[in-house]
C-alpha cells in the first residue's frame, strides 16, 4: 500500500475503503488498519474523522517544505560523504550509477508507465552518494524525506517523461562525487531537486 501511493497509483485525496484494500492486497481487515494507522503517522495517508482515510493530499507549500528540509540535511550528508568516502564508497557509488543508466525510465517507451526496477535503482543511487556520512540518523532522516518527496517525484515524471533527461542529471553529480568536488556535487544535487518541483508548480493543477 505504501509503494502503491509513493508511485501515485493510489492518488492523493483517494478514500482507502478497508474492504477494497483487503481485496485489493488479499490480506485481513486487522492488517489493513494497523497499515492505515502506520501510514498515517509516517504522513502519506490522512485520517478523516468519522470518515476513514484517504491518502494525504499533495501541495505546493508541502512540496517547498519538502524540498527546503531535503536540501539542507542532504548537503551535509553528501558533503561528508565526499569527504570519507572511501575506495569501497567510491565503487558503490559507481556500481550503483551504472546499473541505474542500463536501465529504463519507463516501463513503457511510449507513455510513462513505473517501473519497479528503475525506481529501487534510483533510490539506491541515492543512498550511495550519502553511504559514506557516518551517521546512521542523518541518512535515516534522508531516507524518510526521499519517500515523502517521492509522490511529488512522480507526479513531476508523469508531466515531463520524456522531456526530462534525468541520466544526465545524475552523471553531473556522481562526476563530481567521484572527482571529489563536495562543491560542484552539491549544486548538482540541489538543481536536481529543484528541477522536480519546478516541473510540479508548473503543473500545479494536475497535482490536485
Amino acid at each position: 500500500m505504501r509503494n502503491d501511493i509513493l508511485s501515485g497509483e493510489l492518488p492523493p485525496g483517494e478514500k482507502l475503503r478497508v474492504e477494497y484494500l483487503r481485496t485489493r492486497y488479499g490480506v485481513g481487515a486487522s492488517p489493513i488498519r494497523e497499515a492505515l494507522n502506520r501510514l498515517s503517522v509516517d504522513g502519506v495517508v490522512m485520517r478523516v474523522d468519522q470518515k476513514g482515510f484517504r491518502v494525504a493530499e499533495v501541495s505546493v507549500a508541502e512540496l517547498d517544505e519538502l524540498i527546503k528540509t531535503r536540501c539542507w540535511l542532504e548537503e551535509t550528508a553528501i558533503r561528508e560523504s565526499i569527504a570519507a568516502g572511501d575506495d569501497a564508497w567510491e565503487e558503490q557509488l559507481v556500481l550503483s550509477f551504472h546499473r541505474l543508466s542500463k536501465t529504463p525510465r519507463s516501463a513503457d517507451q511510449q507513455a510513462y508507465t513505473v517501473n519497479p526496477e528503475w525506481e529501487s535503482l534510483h533510490r539506491a543511487f541515492h543512498l550511495a552518494l550519502i553511504g559514506a556520512c557516518g551517521s546512521r540518523w542523518l541518512v535515516a532522516y534522508c531516507e524518510q524525506l526521499n519517500d515523502l518527496a517521492d509522490r511529488y517525484r512522480q507526479l513531476a515524471v508523469r508531466v515531463a517523461y520524456p522531456r526530462r533527461n534525468e541520466l544526465d542529471e545524475h552523471q553531473i553529480i556522481i562526476n563530481a562525487a567521484i572527482s571529489r568536488d563536495s562543491d560542484t556535487a552539491v549544486e548538482a544535487l540541489m538543481d536536481h531537486y529543484h528541477r522536480t518541483a519546478g516541473i510540479i508548480r508548473d503543473s500545479v493543477d494536475r497535482i490536485s
